[in-house]
């Protein structure tokens, strides 16, 4: 066999292997247990946009001072979390303290390809509609212009000013 040939074959399946890989990406979402609520809609706000886009999420809940003494506040906190996401996603790693931290992790239901596929489609169709919406719209203006000239009075014919001098030509 020839060498040359192997390792072009070699180099042909690496490099198909690596069109087929996803790379997982974590990302972070950091709390504190006194939250307010509004606050804690916009952080899960992210999270669920995190995992429609199939990442990885770690909830991290930062402890200060005298909240390290109640750690059943960021796991409450925690579950809650994950019970009000828990159609996108499913824990992973439970919550764990780690110093004046705990953390968890969420992992998406669906892979990193399939989610952006769905999002790639989603976006496609929004597309489309908003063309179609545009075209309407461009039709509405076109037939009411159209009927607009139709029942409008003819413009009058341009007259020479009379403050030109009439010896003037033009």
């Amino acid at each position: 066999m020839d060498y040359g040939k192997f390792k072009y074959e070699t180099a042909q399946k690496a490099r198909e292997s690596r069109r087929n890989q996803t790379n997982t990406i974590i990302k972070e979402m950091k709390l504190r247990p006194k939250i307010d609520q509004h606050d804690y809609d916009t952080k899960k706000g992210h999270v669920v946009r995190f995992l429609k886009a199939g990442d990885k999420v770690k909830i991290t809940i930062m402890f200060r001072g005298r909240e390290q003494h109640r750690p059943e506040l960021g796991y409450r906190l925690l579950q809650r979390l994950a019970a009000d996401v828990e159609d996108l996603g499913f824990i992973e790693s439970n919550a764990r303290q780690d110093g004046r931290n705990m953390t968890m992790v969420l992992g998406p239901h669906k892979k990193k390809s399939e989610a952006q596929a769905e999002v790639k489609a989603e976006k496609v169709k929004s597309m489309a509609e908003k063309s179609a919406e545009k075209e309407a719209e461009e039709a509405e203006v076109k037939a009411h212009r159209e009927a607009h000239q139709a029942t409008a009075a003819p413009k009058k014919p341009r007259r020479r000013s009379e403050n030109i001098d009439p010896d003037m030509e033009a």
